[in-house]
């Protein structure tokens, strides 16, 4: 018997096997041997992409952040000198006057902050020596095209923070530079951010107490409150109402705040015994008309 014959298989192997049907075998074992090779090779190569992604997402540089919130507040706030991630890291915060702007006011310290998941919302829990009451949380609930920003009920102060800080927003802070403090409280509220416009469901309040500014005479010119009320019914548009709880010089006035445009009406003018002292401040910040200054924004 010919090898050639036992190749072909007219003669049974010695195994009982036609050498056909052994090298069929034969090239099957390596064509899955081949596929098995392939498969590990290609889950390997997406186990280092999503081990890439999931890398890349821990340990997502604090900039991130700090961008996300300039592109939102067109530069007015930011997060300078940002350190350590988007999970948990500090920076110092910033006022300006937005792009071009020459004007910058920053707060003392650094703010620190942590990010986590919270049911199907992200927690941020800041804490700032300087101006936070405590450690401060908030809900944020990004959507398609928006992001919603719930803020917890705290009427008893959310943060106090000195007036100064307005001074880099630009005119007309800069040139009134403000002295005092600024309290802000809320009963709850829900603030959405919703293709470029700011919207508000509920209220805030701002307690501005013993006021003063370097272009009057009068040591503190007096206390006053601002109270921003939203219905998500009513759309992006908000109501503003500004009184004068004490002191020399009287404000009074409301408007609307209808995304990131403000319309505003007031007055404001001298107490008995203040008309001299006030008399130049009351020509800055309004139209005069008599003893009155009529303010007009929008």
């Amino acid at each position: 018997m010919s090898w050639f014959d036992r190749l072909r298989g007219r003669l049974p192997t010695r195994r009982g096997a036609p050498a056909t049907s052994v090298f069929a075998d034969s090239m099957m074992a390596r064509e899955i041997r081949e596929t098995r090779r392939r498969s590990v090779a290609r889950y390997g190569l997406w186990g280092a992409a999503l081990g890439a992604i999931g890398g890349l997402v821990a340990f997502a540089p604090a900039a991130w952040l700090a961008n996300g919130i300039a592109s939102a507040t067109g530069d007015r706030v930011l997060l300078s000198d940002a350190r350590g991630t988007v999970w948990n890291g500090s920076a110092v915060v910033v006022l300006t006057g937005g792009p071009g702007s020459r004007d910058a006011t920053s707060l003392p310290g650094r703010m620190d902050w942590t990010l986590g998941l919270k049911g199907a919302a992200l927690e941020l829990r800041a804490r700032h020596a300087c101006c936070l009451l405590g450690p401060t949380s908030v809900l944020l609930k990004p959507g398609l095209g928006r992001v919603a920003v719930i803020v917890p009920a705290a009427p008893a102060g959310i943060g106090q923070w000195p007036a100064a800080w307005l001074g880099g927003l630009g005119t007309p802070w800069n040139t009134l530079q403000l002295g005092g403090t600024m309290r802000v409280s809320s009963p709850g509220a829900k603030i959405e951010y919703v293709q470029g416009r700011w919207r508000l469901d509920g209220q805030v309040s701002v307690d501005l107490a013993g006021i003063s500014s370097r272009i009057s005479t009068l040591d503190e010119l007096g206390s006053y409150r601002l109270v921003v009320d939203g219905n998500a019914a009513s759309g992006d548009t908000a109501t503003l109402q500004v009184s004068t709880t004490g002191g020399a010089l009287q404000v009074s006035g409301t408007g609307q705040w209808a995304g990131p445009t403000l319309r505003f009406r007031g007055e404001a003018v001298a107490a008995d015994g203040a008309e001299a002292a006030l008399n130049n401040l009351l020509n800055i910040i309004g139209r005069r008309q008599g003893a009155r200054s009529i303010i007009s924004i929008g």
